[in-house]
């Protein structure tokens, strides 16, 4: 890999992305993950200019994770720049600080290529981003993308519990923001492949301190033996005051609830759910 000395000159070069690049090959999907460091001031730059919003302090706008059906075509992509996309710019689902207005002059004023003029934006980065669906199309030309109906399957939760040996995973961060010390809001994904099935979760976790928690949790569940795919959307969240009040009461002692208001694992089974969606397609032969 060249070494590149300059913050504006092109990187990663397409051999850079290529070698960067882990791909899995489990029935007739293809699964690969990309991860790269952190980018460049003017990559950076870029990226805010073409989103209209300044970028999260930690942006890894090279990472990548997908799914692909080889025979069909379809697949489901996760990165940084479609997910920043649906952070709203309106300024309708701002959250406030006591300072939010001085940190997101601050915010704009250090990101070249967009207006000084404070705009109002989602600076907590919640996004409601599934992945990027590309459809398929099967050996008479139908097209295959994911759809919700009633007999939408779910996830079989029971098939995942067993111990099957894990093939491959990983785990990818696409962004992170420490929101100027007021809390904290990153993207990652992680999968594990088993022999028959896999499983990837996509998960939004924000805390505002002393505002509000969210997880935003995106699961595509891969059937490799029947070529079907399920998603299911879930968004949780519950103000700040109510998650800490329930730790409490779970019986942890102050330092453990400090840990645990860190780590979305130990919060997401105790936020209510506010929204859920599933869908699912059937790329199988006979489909």
């Amino acid at each position: 890999m060249n070494h590149i000395t300059s913050p504006n000159e092109p990187y990663p070069s397409p051999s850079a992305l290529e070698q960067a690049t882990t791909a899995h090959t489990q029935g007739r999907f293809r699964i690969a993950s990309r991860k790269l460091p952190i980018l460049k001031s003017g990559p950076i730059d870029a990226l805010g200019a073409r989103l209209g919003i300044p970028v999260p302090e930690m942006i890894f706008g090279d990472n990548l994770f997908s799914i692909t059906h080889v025979p069909t075509g379809w697949g489901i992509a996760f990165s940084a720049e479609p997910a920043l996309g649906l952070v709203d710019k309106t300024g309708e689902r701002m959250l406030r600080v006591a300072y939010a207005g001085e940190w997101s002059s601050s915010r704009e004023r250090t990101s070249a290529g967009i207006s000084e003029v404070v705009k109002p934006y989602d600076w907590s980065y919640s996004t409601a981003y599934a992945g990027t669906e590309t459809p398929g199309h099967n050996k008479d030309g139908e097209e295959k993308k994911l759809a919700g109906g009633p007999d939408t399957p779910a996830i079989p939760l029971e098939l995942l519990r067993r111990r099957d040996p894990i093939l491959f995973a990983d785990e990818v961060v696409l962004y992170e923001s420490e929101l100027d010390d007021n809390g904290i809001s990153i993207l990652s994904v992680k999968a594990r492949v088993m022999e028959h099935r896999m499983l990837l979760l996509c998960r939004l976790f924000m805390r505002l301190d002393n505002v509000v928690v969210r997880v935003r949790d995106t699961r595509v569940y891969v059937d490799f033996d029947a070529d079907v795919v399920v998603r299911e959307y879930t968004a949780r969240e519950d103000n700040f005051a109510n998650v800490k009040r329930n730790l409490l009461m779970s019986g942890l002692m102050p330092d453990a609830i400090t840990i645990a208001m860190r780590d979305s694992n130990q919060l997401a089974h105790l936020l209510p759910t506010v929204e859920q969606m599933i869908e699912s397609v059937s790329l199988g032969r006979g489909s």
